[in-house]
C-alpha cells in the first residue's frame, strides 16, 4: 500500500512508519522543512496552505497525526496554537485529498479521549456524548475537520487516543526517572481514570484500521482495561521494584500547571475500545502490568 503520514516525527508516527515499512508498505511523510525526496518526504504548511497535491497521487491511505503538544502550561495563545494546529491541518489535508482524481480509500485522523471531558466513573464508548472543557472543544472541532474527506466518500476514522505508554516518549518517559528514584506517587486523589494503550497496540490498531473496511467514525484507541491513577502508580512501582510514596496533591498540580493540570492530570475518562474489539482486533497487551513490562524492556 501507499500510505501518507503526517506527524511522523512524533511518538506514534515514528513507530507506525517503521511498522508499515517493515510490512512492505510505501510510506510518504509530510514535513514542515525542506524535504528529502529520497526519504519519501513531502513539504507542507497548513497555515500557508502549501502542499503539492501532485505528490499525493496514488495514495491508498492517509494517517494524519500532526498537532502541537499539549503537555505544557496553557495560555490563551498556546490554547489557540493547540486548536489551530489540529483543526487547520486536518481541514486542509482533508480538502486536498478529497479533490484528488483518485482518492485514497481511508483517511485516519487523530483525536483524543479528551473528547469526553471529565466523566468520573462513567463507562464511555464511541457512542457517548462529548464532554465539557477546552480539550473536549478542541477534539470536537478536530473530528469535524475531516468533513471534506467524509463528504467525498472517503472512509474516515477519528482515533480517540488515550495515554500511549512508551519509555521513548509521552507521559511514561517523563515520569520514569522520578519513579526509578523512588520519588513517584499518586497525583491528586488517585481516583481519576486513565485510558491507556501500549505503543505496540496503538500502531497495530492503526494498521488494523487502515485495512478494516467496516471501521469508520470515532474509534477509541485505548486498551480494554482502563485503570484508576492510583492503580497505574502501584503497577509502575511494582514493575520497577520501587516505592511510590511521594504524592502530588491537587492544589500543587493546579499551582504548577494551571488549567492543563486540571484537565490532563486531575480528571480522566474510563473509555473502552468497543469498535476495535467488535472489528476483531486482538490486543497484545490488554492489561497494564504486561504493557509496562513490555514497554520498559524494549
Amino acid at each position: 500500500m501507499r500510505i501518507l503520514i503526517s506527524g511522523a516525527s512524533g511518538l506514534i508516527g515514528r513507530a507506525l512508519t517503521e511498522r508499515l515499512r517493515s510490512a512492505g508498505d510505501t510510506v510518504l511523510v509530510l514535513v514542515r522543512r525542506q524535504p528529502e525526496a529520497s526519504k519519501g518526504e513531502i513539504e507542507w504548511d497548513p497555515d500557508a496552505r502549501v502542499l503539492d497535491s501532485a505528490r499525493l497521487l496514488g495514495l491508498d491511505a492517509v494517517v494524519h497525526l500532526a498537532g502541537k503538544p499539549i503537555a505544557s502550561r496553557w495560555t490563551e495563545d498556546s490554547k489557540k496554537a493547540i486548536r489551530d494546529s489540529r483543526v487547520r491541518g486536518t481541514r486542509m489535508l482533508a480538502e486536498v485529498v478529497s479533490q484528488l482524481p483518485t482518492r485514497p480509500k481511508v483517511f485516519i485522523s487523530a483525536s483524543a479521549v479528551g473528547f469526553y471531558g471529565s466523566r468520573g466513573d462513567e463507562v464511555l464508548d464511541e457512542t457517548s456524548a462529548r464532554g465539557q472543557g477546552f480539550l473536549a472543544d478542541v477534539c470536537c472541532q478536530w473530528e469535524e475537520a475531516v468533513a471534506a474527506a467524509r463528504d467525498a466518500g472517503i472512509r474516515t476514522v477519528q482515533l480517540r487516543t488515550g495515554l500511549v505508554l512508551s519509555r521513548k516518549g509521552g507521559m511514561l518517559a517523563r515520569v520514569l526517572q522520578a519513579f526509578k528514584l523512588g520519588a513517584g506517587g499518586v497525583v491528586g486523589t488517585g481516583r481519576q481514570w486513565m485510558s491507556w494503550i501500549s505503543l505496540v497496540d496503538a500502531t497495530a490498531a492503526i494498521q488494523h484500521a487502515i485495512g478494516t473496511a467496516e471501521l469508520s467514525g470515532p474509534v477509541n484507541l485505548t486498551a480494554p482495561q482502563p485503570v484508576a491513577h492510583a492503580e497505574f502508580t502501584r503497577n509502575l512501582g511494582k514493575v520497577l521494584g520501587r516505592p511510590t510514596l511521594v504524592p502530588l496533591p491537587a492544589f500543587a498540580v493546579k499551582l504548577l500547571f494551571g488549567e492543563m493540570g486540571d484537565e490532563l492530570l486531575l480528571t480522566g475518562q474510563k473509555a473502552l475500545p468497543r469498535k476495535l474489539l467488535a472489528s476483531g482486533f486482538q490486543f497484545a497487551h490488554p492489561d497494564l502490568e504486561s504493557a509496562l513490562r513490555w514497554e520498559l524492556a524494549h
